[in-house]
């Protein structure tokens, strides 16, 4: 046997065993420097989630009467709603962006209306007695879920802290390493195992790999449904989602004549913009319509109790009748119907979504906490807490085993490159080249991380010369 031959398996154990220092010293980086975004992101989701009986509890007086009896007619709720926006928003000009009636006794209408500072899915809510017609209250409500204040403020600061679009880089952050920090911890876990009779600071490190373990699929769950909501790597998801037709579908909502009738189901993010509602003739909305287009989709299967319809002002556009109840078993059928022919022209079945388009709706619905009420709550609650003790453990970690003397070359990210074999370098720089297109804000950040290393490692050297 020559000597090439018993070099190789050598020279490849070698680069195996330098590959796990360099996985080390990145979990290192990322629990020193993305850590602190990470933590952020969990607490203020915690916060977000638990919230929803305070949110009922603190704006009970809109959301709920003690009137009982026979509903008012839809139109008569929103022509109340009508002239309590034009005496709130008087000059603003508010427009019905949606309207979502009572879904049970007891329980309030909501008439949604816009104008022309209203943010995007921002807009003004006045709260009906259906059945004696008193406004209840007006207040803002944002979002497909219609959160108010409460929740609103929370949904931002989770976000973006409160930063508009610069903001939402911390989140996208926080989403693009959470995997990475993840999996490379398992990987450590695995070949460091720590024993639960381990004292001092060996405890400390078993119950951060111990809970990082437990909360594994938790954690990956959250990067993966956190980065569709994000700005930069969400784009790259819509458009792999839309080559491979991953896309949700929803309702066609355009009135054309028939040639053209056969035409796609739009996204499910496709909304109302304002430049939609000026792409054509403008018409009236009127308060009448509404009763007949929530008796077309009612008669059309539209059953759910929690339904919103959602008008448009453009002539070749139809008004949409949506179920918004996602609680188990989830109800998000759609319908299309014409304003004025009363005619339903398109719908859309949960029950006929594609699998990976009802995985997607699921992952949402649960990363929100409603999918399945409180035990839901509940259990994100648990997985960010015990994410926010696993990052203050490492950070403890870190404290105790901090260099008393400088730092040395070896631990830093060039010097574990270095000892890495060619084909090893190939194989990780065309994975992270990789990961840096499709994660831009994670590729950024790596290029900061290699600044910082880089610099620390020539420090390490000047020092040990």
């Amino acid at each position: 046997m020559s000597e090439k031959t018993l070099a190789a398996p050598a020279h490849a154990e070698k680069s195996r065993s330098a590959m796990l220092p360099l996985l080390k010293r990145l979990h290192f980086y990322i629990g020193v420097f993305i850590a602190p975004f990470i933590f952020i992101a969990a607490l203020t989701g915690t916060l977000y989630v638990l919230t929803p009986q305070l949110e009922n509890l603190l704006y009970a007086d809109q959301l709920y009467t003690s009137s009982r009896g026979a509903a008012q007619p839809l139109s008569a709720q929103i022509q109340a709603a009508q002239v309590i926006a034009a005496q709130q928003m008087r000059g603003d000009a508010p427009v019905i962006a949606a309207v979502r009636p009572s879904p049970a006794p007891g329980d309030t209408t909501r008439v949604m209306f816009t104008t022309a500072t209203s943010g995007p899915s921002e807009s003004t809510a006045v709260f009906i007695d259906p059945v004696t017609l008193a406004s209840h209250g007006v207040e803002p409500v944002y979002g497909t879920s219609g959160v108010l204040p409460l929740r609103t403020w929370l949904d931002y600061l989770h976000r973006n802290l409160l930063l508009g679009d610069i903001g939402r880089n911390y989140s996208e952050l926080a989403a693009s390493w959470l995997w990475i920090a993840a999996l490379g911890g398992l990987l450590l876990w695995a070949t460091q195992r720590t024993s639960s009779r381990a004292h001092g600071r060996q405890r400390y490190r078993y119950w951060h790999g111990t809970l990082g373990l437990g909360l594994l699929l938790g954690l990956l769950f959250f990067s993966a449904t956190g980065l569709t909501w994000s700005r930069w790597a969400g784009d790259n998801i819509a458009l792999m989602r839309t080559h491979f037709g991953w896309t949700t579908p929803a309702v066609n909502p355009r009135l054309l004549p028939q040639a053209d009738a056969d035409e796609m189901h739009t996204d499910e993010h496709a909304g109302h913009t304002m430049a939609e509602m000026t792409e054509s003739a403008a018409v009236t909305i009127s308060p009448m319509q509404f009763d007949r287009v929530v008796a077309a989709a009612r008669a059309a299967g539209i059953d759910a109790g929690k339904i919103e319809v959602r008008p448009t002002q453009a002539a070749n556009k139809a008004w949409t009748v949506s179920e918004v109840d996602r609680r188990w078993p989830t109800q998000v059928d759609s319908a299309a119907v014409d304003p004025q022919t009363f005619v339903v022209v398109d719908k859309v079945e949960f029950a006929q979504f594609g699998l990976l388009a009802k995985l997607t709706r699921w992952g949402v619905d649960a990363h929100m906490g409603v999918l399945f009420g409180l035990p839901n709550q509940l259990m994100l609650a648990v997985f960010g807490l015990g994410l926010c003790v696993t990052i203050v453990l490492g950070y403890r970690l870190w404290w105790q085993r901090r260099p008393a003397a400088g730092v040395h070359p070896a631990d830093t990210l060039r010097h574990c490159w270095r000892r890495l074999s060619f084909g090893a370098r190939l194989v990780v720089m065309t994975f992270t080249l990789a990961l840096a297109l499709c994660l831009p804000v994670m590729g950024a950040s790596l290029v900061v991380l290699l600044i910082i290393d880089a610099v620390r490692w020539r420090r390490a050297v000047s020092v040990s010369r």
